[in-house]
C-alpha cells in the first residue's frame, strides 16, 4: 500500500484565532491559561482534519506560537544571556521576549533578529550563538504534543528542526565562535528528545534539514554524518524521515543518501530533475517521500500529471517504499478553500489551499494503492479543470504581451548617472545633514481598519470614506511637521496592505477573502493569486499623494511597492516564467512612478523588501536570477527625469553576498534594516563603495519597545563607520503600520532628536 503524508498545517486556525489569542496575552486580556487553551484546540483542530481526509503520516509539533525556529532555540535552551534565562525551562514571557523584545519600566531588552526563511516570506528568529555556548533540553513541546494528539486517538509524526540546519541558520555573536564546533554540545538534547519519543509511543520522527538543500562544504556535510549516525542509535527503533525542501540536493544527495535514516523527502515542485538520479542510487532500505503536491502555491495539482510521477517511482522501488507528500509544509497557504465564497467562481475552480492540498494527497495515495479507477471520478474533475484554466481567455492579453516584446535597454536606464543626477536633486531638494524620513506606513488603528471595513461593505459611501482618509492623511502630515521630519509621507491609511493594495487596481490578480497565511509572530498576509496578464487601467496613488503634498510645504515622497516584492508576495501563475510576470508588473508601476512625477510629487520610493527573498538557493542560479530582478526595478524606475528622487526600501536580509546587484538598481537612496543587527548589516558596505545614499533603519519596528535618543545615536555613529556622513538618511527600519501610535509617537521624536544631535556633533549643523 502506498501511504499518505503531510510535512505540516497552517497555524493560525481557520478564523486566525491564534493571532486574536496571542495580540490578546501580548496586552493582558486574556490570560496564559486562555492563550494555552486556544492553541489546544487549534491543533487539535488540524490533526482531526488531516485525520478526516485520509493522511497516514500527520505531522505534530508544527504548531508555533511564533516561529518553529525559536522553537528550536527553547527545545534546546539557546537563550542569550540578556533574557535571564536560568536554564530551567524556557517559559512563554521569555519566548516572546526572545521574538518581541520587552520596552516596560523595569525591563528593557532587545529582540533577536529576523530574517526570511531561505526564499519564502516567511521570517524566523534567527539563532545567537555565544562563547561558551551550552544546551540543556529546555521545552519538551515535541514530546508534548504527541501525546496531546495520542490522547485524542491520533498517532503522529513529530517534526523536529535538525541540528546542522538549526546551526547553519543561526548567527555565531563571536567571532571566536564557529558554529558547526557547537554540534557535539547541541547532539546530547536532540538524543535526549528522540529517546522519549521512543518511549512515548512514536514510530516515526520527521527530522527536516532544509540546508541540504543550499550550497554546502564539506565540513556541514560531515556534520550530517555525525549527527545522524548519532540520532539513529539515540532513537532506536524510532524511524527517521529526513525532510529537505524547496530545492534539489545536487551534491548533498550522496550525503544524504549516504546516512542512517527509514526515509528521505524530495521536493519535486521545485526540483522534478532530481528524482532520475535519486531513484537509481536509493538505498533499498529507505522510503522515499515524494513532493508532488505544492505546498507553497495555491494551484490545482495536475493528479494526472502527479500520478506519471508516482507510477514512475513505484516501477522503481515499489509500492511500499512510496509515501505521497506535499512538497513542503503546508504552512505558506491559506487553510480553507470552501470558505472563498466571494472569490470569482472560474477562478475559485482552478485554486486548492491546505484543506484541499490534503484531499489530493489522499485521492494520489489511493490511485496508486488501488488503481485509478477507484478515483476516477476525482480525476476527471480534476481533468476538467485544469483544462479551464489553459483555455480561458481572461489569462493571456495581447497588448500586455507586445508591449513586453517592444522593450529595449533605453527603458532600464535614468538620463545620467547617480553623480550628476545627485547635483540636480539636491539643487531642487536642499536638506540637512542625515535628513530624517519614514518607511511610508503609519499606524492602522482600528478606527482605520474599521472605516475601510464599513466602505468595503457599503456601510458608508465613498465621499464619506474618503473625507475620512483626508482628516487622518492630514493627522498625519501635521505630526511629521511638528516633531521636525524632513522628508513627509502621508501615511497609506487606505491601504489594506502593501501588495494587496496595487493588485486590487492591476489587471491579472485575483484576492481571497480569507486566504490568510503567517508572515512572523501574528502578522499574518493575504497573498493576492496572479492568474493573467498585468497591466494598470488607471492612476494607483496619485491622489492621496497629491493631496498630502498640498498640506505641507515640506517634501512628500510617493510610496509605492516594486514589482519583485509584488511577485514574490503573491502566488504567481506557473504557466510562464516568473522573469515575464515581473516585467509586466514593472511596466504598470513604471506607469505609477511616471503619473506622480507629472503630479508634482519629487521623490518616489519603490519599496523592494522581498528582492534577496527572491534569491535561488544555489548560487549557480543566482546571476540569472539577479539580471532580470535587477532589470525589472530599473523597468519600474527608469521612466523619469533626474530630479526625481527614486528611493527604495530593503528588510531582513544578509546583503553581502548581492550588494553589487543592490548597487546596479542605481536607486538614489536605500533604506534598510539594520537595528536589530546593531548595524552590523552595514558591513557588506564597508567592502563595497556604494555610490548612492543609504537609510539604515534605526529602531525595530517588530518590537513595542521604544528606543532612547542616545541609544539611536550611537547606532547613527557607529553608521558612519561604514558610510560617509553625507549619504546617510535616518528611518525606521521599516513601515510603522503594525505599531500603535503610542509607540510611534516617542520612537520617531526620540529618532528626529538624535538625528539633530549627530548633525551638530559631526557636521556642526544645529
Amino acid at each position: 500500500m502506498t501511504t499518505s503524508s503531510n510535512l505540516g498545517y497552517p497555524r493560525i486556525g481557520p478564523n486566525r484565532e491564534l493571532k486574536r489569542a496571542l495580540e490578546g496575552y501580548w496586552t493582558r486580556r486574556i490570560s496564559r491559561t486562555e492563550l494555552q487553551r486556544v492553541a489546544a484546540t487549534l491543533r487539535a483542530g488540524g490533526w482531526q482534519r488531516q485525520q478526516a481526509a485520509g493522511i497516514d503520516h500527520i505531522p505534530s509539533s508544527d504548531f508555533s506560537y511564533y516561529d518553529h525556529v525559536l522553537d528550536t532555540c527553547a527545545m534546546v535552551g539557546a537563550v542569550p544571556p540578556r533574557y535571564g534565562f536560568a536554564g530551567d525551562t524556557v517559559d512563554l514571557d521569555t519566548y516572546f521576549a526572545m521574538a518581541r523584545g520587552v520596552g516596560t519600566p523595569d525591563r528593557d531588552v532587545t529582540a533577536m533578529e529576523m530574517t526570511k526563511w531561505f526564499d519564502t516570506n516567511y521570517h524566523y528568529i534567527v539563532p545567537e550563538f555565544e562563547a561558551g555556548q551550552r544546551f540543556s533540553l529546555a521545552s519538551t513541546k515535541v514530546v508534548d504534543e504527541f501525546n496531546e494528539a495520542k490522547q485524542l486517538g491520533i498517532l503522529t509524526r513529530p517534526v523536529i528542526l535538525g541540528p546542522v540546519s538549526f546551526l547553519l541558520l543561526g548567527k555565531a555573536k563571536d567571532s571566536n565562535v564557529r558554529r558547526l564546533d557547537l554540534l557535539q554540545r547541541l547532539l546530547p538534547v536532540y538524543e535526549e528528545v528522540l529517546t522519549r519519543l521512543a518511549e512515548a509511543g512514536s514510530e516515526w520522527v520527521q527530522i527536516d534539514e532544509p540546508c541540504l538543500a543550499l550550497d554546502l562544504q564539506d565540513a556541514a556535510r560531515g556534520a550530517y554524518e555525525t549527527a545522524f549516525g548519532r540520532l539513529r542509535q539515540a532513537g532506536g527503533s524510532l524511524k527517521i524521515l529526513l525532510t529537505s525542501y524547496f530545492g534539489e540536493l545536487g551534491p548533498n544527495l550522496e550525503t544524504a543518501l549516504g546516512l542512517p535514516v527509514d526515509g528521505i523527502h524530495l521536493d519535486l515542485m521545485r526540483a522534478p530533475e532530481q528524482l532520475d538520479d535519486v531513484l537509481s542510487r536509493l538505498p533499498q532500505s529507505m522510503a522515499l517521500s515524494a513532493g508532488v503536491v505544492d505546498g507553497r502555491n495555491v494551484w490545482l495539482n495536475d493528479l494526472g500529471r502527479s500520478l506519471e510521477v508516482l507510477q514512475k517511482i513505484v516501477a522503481a522501488i515499489g509500492h511500499e517504499r512510496l509515501i505521497v507528500a506535499p512538497s513542503c509544509s503546508m504552512l505558506h497557504v491559506p487553510i480553507d478553500l470552501a470558505r472563498e465564497q466571494k472569490l470569482d467562481p472560474e477562478i475559485r475552480n482552478w485554486l486548492s489551499f491546505a484543506d484541499q492540498k490534503l484531499q489530493e494527497l489522499a485521492v494520489l495515495a489511493r490511485a496508486m494503492s488501488e488503481g485509478r479507477d477507484a478515483v476516477g471520478e476525482q480525476i476527471e474533475d480534476n481533468r476538467r479543470r485544469i483544462a479551464s484554466r489553459g483555455a480561458s481567455v481572461r489569462v493571456h492579453r495581447p497588448e500586455v504581451k507586445k508591449r513586453v516584446a517592444a522593450l529595449g535597454p533605453g527603458d532600464t536606464r535614468r538620463g545620467s548617472p547617480y553623480a550628476q543626477r545627485r547635483l540636480v536633486q539636491r539643487g531642487k531638494l536642499p536638506l540637512a545633514p542625515f535628513p530624517t524620513t519614514t518607511i511610508g506606513s503609519f499606524p492602522q488603528t482600528s478606527e482605520v481598519r474599521a472605516k475601510r471595513s464599513a466602505f468595503t461593505k457599503g456601510q458608508i459611501d465613498r465621499e464619506a470614506y474618503e473625507a475620512f482618509l483626508e482628516q487622518e492623511i492630514g493627522r498625519i502630515v501635521r505630526f511629521q511637521e511638528e516633531i521636525g521630519i524632513d522628508v513627509l509621507v502621508h501615511g497609506e491609511p487606505e491601504r489594506n496592505d502593501m501588495v494587496q493594495y496595487f493588485g486590487e487596481r492591476l489587471t491579472g490578480f485575483a484576492f481571497t477573502g480569507q486566504g490568510w497565511v503567517q508572515s512572523y509572530g501574528s502578522r499574518y498576509v493575504r497573498p493576492p493569486i496572479i492568474y493573467g496578464d498585468v497591466a494598470r487601467p488607471e492612476p494607483m496613488t496619485v491622489r492621496w499623494s497629491t493631496y498630502a503634498a498640498s498640506l505641507t510645504d515640506r517634501p512628500v515622497k510617493g510610496m509605492l511597492t516594486g514589482p519583485i516584492t509584488m511577485l514574490q508576495w503573491s502566488f504567481v501563475r506557473d504557466d510562464q516564467p516568473r522573469r515575464d510576470t515581473a516585467r509586466q508588473i514593472a511596466l504598470a508601476i513604471r506607469d505609477e512612478v511616471c503619473d506622480l512625477e507629472a503630479a508634482g510629487i519629487g521623490l518616489v520610493q519603490i519599496d523592494e523588501p522581498a528582492f534577496r527573498e527572491g534569491l535561488p538557493l544555489k548560487r549557480a542560479d543566482w546571476p540569472a536570477y539577479l539580471a532580470w530582478a535587477v532589470e525589472c526595478f530599473r523597468l519600474a524606475s527608469s521612466g523619469v527625469s533626474d530630479a526625481t528622487q527614486i528611493h527604495t526600501h530593503m528588510c531582513y536580509s544578509e546583503f553581502n553576498d548581492i550588494i553589487s546587484a543592490i548597487g546596479e538598481l542605481d536607486a538614489d537612496v536605500i533604506s534598510i534594516e539594520s537595528s536589530r543587527s546593531q548595524m552590523e548589516l552595514l558591513e557588506a558596505f564597508e567592502s563595497y563603495d556604494y555610490p548612492n545614499e543609504i537609510g539604515p533603519g534605526v529602531f525595530d519596528i517588530h518590537s513595542p519597545r521604544v528606543p532612547g535618543v542616545e541609544e539611536i545615536k550611537q547606532l547613527l555613529l557607529k553608521a558612519t563607520k561604514y558610510l560617509a556622513p553625507e549619504k546617510v538618511w535616518v528611518n525606521p527600519d521599516c513601515g510603522l503600520k503594525t505599531r500603535r501610535w503610542e509607540e510611534v509617537r516617542p520612537a520617531l521624536k526620540n529618532m528626529v532628536e538624535a538625528a539633530k544631535a549627530v548633525r551638530a556633533e559631526l557636521v556642526g549643523v544645529g
